[in-house]
């Protein structure tokens, strides 16, 4: 069995998923970054599909970049110019070649977190 990667968006501040919100997935090597899949969050704050499947999987250094504001700025949410986040990058590894990788993001305008999940 190959590895693959989801992630899922919840917005703390409102108390429920984050829809809407696009998520760019980059993968990291010495000559860069490289954009390899986009996507938006549903209804659930999920992707539809994982963000990096099974047939793409391969381990390496990989970012997340959520597009925190434009989804503040669509729920009503965001403060004055500049925000205090936009665009949240997550950089990580992934190793082990045939385990799911799930890294969550939880979102408030003033802050986020995220963890290895399950």
């Amino acid at each position: 069995m190959a590895g693959f990667l989801t992630t899922h968006v919840l917005d703390t501040a409102r108390g429920c998923p984050a829809q809407g919100l696009k998520i760019t997935l980059y993968r990291i090597d010495r000559g860069g970054r490289e954009r390899i899949a986009e996507t938006v969050t549903n209804a659930d704050g999920r992707t539809d599909s994982p963000i990096l499947p099974q047939e793409r999987f391969a381990v390496g250094e990989y970012e997340l970049v959520f597009a925190a504001g434009d989804y503040l700025r669509a729920s009503g949410q965001a403060g004055a110019a500049p925000l205090f986040l936009d665009q949240v990058p997550i950089r990580f590894g992934m190793s082990e070649g045939d385990s799911h990788y799930h890294v969550p993001l939880l979102l408030s305008p003033y802050g986020y977190s995220t963890y290895r999940g399950s």
